[in-house]
């Protein structure tokens, strides 16, 4: 059997490596460069971004741990040098073309956009074509431009790697991880921040709690939130751009250096002609059911180009599944029920299942929270804002949803979904041991509070809980 990937992010190459190891023969087009959008442009070189951007906050607490010295100073042309770090060493340390070929696939990298010319075949912008007895499209997303006046004037986290210096003040519209993210980053190098959101809280997939804490973190740090805004259009002005929005049904403005936009991420299937050879798309993404087949049954979609889970673990965990029902005609269904996510602002902020309100609408629920300020490793740092939130379903005593905002939140998160996945019952998971003093601390004192609150075993009351009077 012949397999033809299109495209070689983390979908695509987890894909193509998968097939191969199934037995399948294997080729891999991938219209830019291995790696895709999370390496070369969006995850990792933002976190190194984020990076600096931390760095450049830690600098400003230097007294209090007894440092004096000049504090430094942004040089954005060799920041953004070294965002492209990951990607370098992916590509000439790790050699992850070299790797993926060395399996036994033919990789075809820098092919420019392939479209489909009939059901078993692509063609690229060289004429070349590529076909397979099964495909899977892994061609990802882009970011969302919105349809307003003056949208040209927006720029989008793909820019960020373009600019020349940084905005002294700057306009981001759209407050979820994304727009979340890019705010803190450029607060953190000094711009003067003002996020529009169109919904009523910032981040607001999040744990209503960890949206909270979020707001009030960024409101302390200078950044204006605009909730339950709508930015109706953008014009050039003599200070830079001129953002025109309403709220509470008033129009206002606001001039600006810049302005970013973090508003979705439409897929990419628009550009592959998926809807003329008769596969169902949607909206730019393509439609699949649950063991991620189309419409026509020997073509797949994993990752991004589907819709269904922006993340990379979820676009791997996909490519593995196409993989599986492309070469072997199973039925597999994905599952992202327990798929930890972090965002690197700060402070950071991560969460997996449910959230509170989630869980409250469908079980019976028992909850508690832990705060970093009741804990040693984030008062040495002199990092105390934070907290790991626990939901746990009473009869059962599983696990239905964690949230942590706080000084490596993102690696905390990492311990509860490895929990949840065990079928730990919360009793197990206060009865762990983590180092001490570490962050990670905060899940068991967390499981812990509900032991006691459930009557679950007797357990001595922590720092964190009440005096008795």
């Amino acid at each position: 059997m012949k397999v033809l990937v299109v495209g070689a992010g983390p979908a695509g190459v987890t894909a193509a490596m998968h097939a191969r190891a199934l037995g399948a023969e294997v080729t891999l087009v991938e219209a830019k460069r291995t790696g895709g959008t999370s390496i070369n442009s969006g995850p990792a070189p933002v976190r190194t971004l984020a990076r600096a951007a931390r760095l450049m906050r830690d600098a400003r607490t230097w007294d209090r741990f007894g440092l004096h010295g000049t504090q430094p100073e942004l040089d954005l042309a060799a920041a953004l040098v070294s965002s492209g770090r990951v990607a370098d060493y992916v590509r000439n340390q790790r050699q992850l073309g070299d790797f993926i070929t060395a399996n036994g696939i033919e990789l075809i990298q820098e092919t420019g956009a392939a479209a489909f010319q009939d059901l078993h075949s692509v063609q690229v912008a060289d004429g070349r074509t590529f076909a397979g007895d099964v495909i899977i499209i892994a061609v990802g997303g882009h970011a969302g431009r919105p349809q307003m006046p003056g949208a040209e004037l927006g720029l989008t986290y793909n820019d960020i790697g373009t600019l020349t210096e940084i905005p002294r003040s700057a306009a981001v519209i759209g407050g979820a991880d994304t727009g979340a993210q890019i705010a803190s980053i450029l607060a953190d190098f000094g711009t003067s921040v003002t996020i529009f959101e169109h919904g009523p809280r910032l981040a607001g997939q999040a744990d209503h709690d960890v949206s909270a804490t979020l707001g009030e973190a960024f409101i302390e740090r200078g950044i204006a939130l605009r909730l339950a805004t709508a930015v109706e259009g953008l014009e050039s002005n003599a200070a830079g751009i001129k953002a025109h929005y309403r709220s509470q049904g008033e129009p206002s403005e606001l001039s600006v250096d810049a302005v970013f936009f973090a508003v979705g991420w439409p897929g990419n299937a628009e550009s592959l002609n998926a809807d003329g050879v008769g596969i169902t798309t949607r909206r730019g993404y393509v439609e699949v059911g649950p063991d991620l087949r189309t419409n026509v049954p020997h073509v797949f979609a994993a990752g991004d180009v589907n819709g269904i889970s922006m993340l990379v673990p979820s676009a791997r965990h996909e490519g593995r599944i196409a993989a599986e029902n492309a070469v072997l005609g199973t039925t597999r269904k994905f599952r992202h029920e327990l798929v930890p996510t972090g965002s690197f602002t700060d402070p950071e902020y991560g969460g997996v299942g449910l959230t509170q309100a989630q869980a409250e609408e469908h079980y019976d629920c028992e909850v508690a929270i832990s705060y970093y300020a009741d804990m040693v490793r984030p008062v040495a740092d002199g990092h105390p804002r934070g907290f790991c939130k626990l939901i746990v379903e009473r009869q059962h005593r599983i696990i239905l949803g964690a949230h942590v905002i706080g000084e490596y939140a993102a690696e905390v998160i990492q311990t509860v979904a490895a929990c949840m996945a065990g079928n730990m019952r919360i009793e197990q998971v206060a009865d762990l041991h983590p180092a001490f003093p570490t962050f990670t601390e905060a899940v068991s004192i967390a499981a812990q509070k509900i032991v006691r609150q459930l009557g679950i075993a007797p357990m001595a009351p922590g720092w964190g809980d009440a005096i008795p009077t």
